[in-house]
């Protein structure tokens, strides 16, 4: 870790907070991040019990810093940041088992619809061929994250990293394209 001092390592808390607010100054917010990143991750840690998805979150309760700081009065950051942390991290809990409920319904109607004779390989050909030529008419930006997402088995920050999307933009992405891809394939039958 760089324990280099900043050039805003002397401001307290609140007055990184106010000139954020004054100037819309980012390094202000890069200073806060600095200072609270291992306890942002840790309650990421802690609620998600997953370090690579709780980094995803770190960047994306430090992305939504940038825009609640401006419309917020904060007296104590550090409360106030963890209460902002604990209620994200609720609520993707939330998004996600609610997803995860609707992945299993997804999953179960495919494998429904999907039955075939393990015997006839020409009709698992067809589907795969429809998914391929679904995947080929999805937006560009749905199919790239959706093909390293379940293809390569990235990561939301690995695909960020890769592509220069933002964490919202990724997971906006795959959910969007894997409905899609769904319809597509309804079409194709």
């Amino acid at each position: 870790m760089n324990n280099a001092t900043s050039k805003f390592s002397h401001l307290a808390d609140n007055e990184l907070v106010n000139e954020y607010k004054r100037s819309h100054n980012k390094e202000y917010v890069g200073e806060l991040y600095k200072r609270y990143t291992h306890l942002v991750l840790g309650m990421c840690i802690h609620y998600f019990k997953d370090k690579d998805v709780a980094k995803d979150e770190v960047i994306q309760i430090f992305e939504k810093l940038f825009v609640e700081l401006k419309k917020r009065e904060v007296e104590n950051f550090k409360a106030w940041l963890t209460f902002v942390v604990r209620n994200h991290c609720i609520s993707e809990i939330r998004k996600s088992q609610t997803q995860q409920n609707r992945n299993i319904e997804y999953a179960y109607e495919q494998k429904n619809s999907l039955i075939i004779d393990e015997h006839n390989e020409e009709e698992k050909e067809i589907e795969y061929n429809k998914l391929e030529k679904a995947l080929e008419n999805l937006n560009p930006f749905q199919k790239k994250c959706i093909e390293l997402f379940y293809y390569k088995n990235m990561s939301y920050t690995q695909i960020v990293n890769l592509t220069g999307y933002s964490v919202n933009e990724v997971k906006s992405y795959i959910q969007n394209g894997k409905r899609n891809l769904k319809l597509l394939m309804d079409e194709l039958k």
